[in-house]
């Protein structure tokens, strides 16, 4: 496949390329990015929320997030990304699929924001790179080797920092809302977009940063409310969860 620059890594490359058929849809709220834009608003507030608690700033401020530096890994054509300059972060974008970074360096031009987007893997930066803030958003269950993706995420992080994951739990109600559901009945997501066998259970989360001294400090499950169509925080970790980790002191 020629639309990765990624060598040996956790990059699965049929990943890669069904992402990359997609990469003119990102920026479209109606299109096959829908589920996307609809949990999008939830994902940042979380982000702004849990940096702001760790690095003492107050979520109120139009910049609460000024010189924080983030990673954004796998972020596509830059969704998280741009919302989370405009908070007066440094962000760094990367991703495998040469054409959503085209898609997201050209967004980033017309809406006048300077973002380092990068075609790569987390395997290819730089080790002495070091980010406030490591994002995996909606990206484990698409890597082929969890604890490398983990280990090379936990090694670019400063210390005091945060890491956020956002993924989904390998349950059976998971393969019937998150496969049959979205993908098959009601049609929110392409067919194939994930694959039931590679969605990771928090506790294999937990294994996997304790691993790296990464201390859980929050998680938050993630559902859909039909009838105010939106999405929000539960208890319910179920299918689609978000987490918190911090640096070990």
């Amino acid at each position: 496949m020629t639309d990765t620059n990624a060598t040996s890594s956790s990059v699965d490359p049929a990943e890669v390329a069904r992402f990359s058929k997609l990469s003119q849809e990102w920026w479209d709220p109606n299109g096959k990015m829908k589920p996307l834009h609809a949990i999008n608003p939830l994902r940042l507030a979380y982000i702004r929320d849990a940096a702001c608690r760790k690095f003492d700033r107050n979520p109120k401020n139009l910049n609460c997030l000024s010189d924080l530096r983030i990673l954004d890994i796998g972020c596509g054509a830059g969704l998280l990304c741009e919302p989370l300059t405009r908070l007066g972060a440094e962000v760094v974008g990367v991703d495998p699929s040469a054409t959503n970074i085209s898609v997201a360096k050209l967004h980033a031009d017309r809406s006048h924001l300077t973002i380092d987007y990068r075609c790569t893997t987390i395997e290819e930066l730089d080790p002495r790179e070091r980010f406030d803030i490591v994002l995996a958003m909606e990206v484990v269950e698409h890597v082929t080797d969890v604890g490398m993706f983990l280990d090379r995420c936990a090694k670019v992080l400063k210390s005091p920092g945060l890491m956020l994951v956002s993924t989904l739990n390998r349950t059976w109600k998971s393969f019937g809302l998150a496969i049959v559901g979205a993908e098959y009945v009601l049609r929110w997501l392409p067919r194939g977009t994930h694959q039931w066998e590679k969605f990771v259970t928090p506790d294999e989360l937990t294994h996997h940063l304790s691993r790296n001294k990464l201390e859980i400090t929050e998680q938050s499950g993630v559902i859909y409310n039909p009838l105010a169509d939106r999405w929000g925080l539960s208890s319910d970790m179920d299918v689609n969860y978000m987490l918190v980790a911090e640096t070990m002191a």
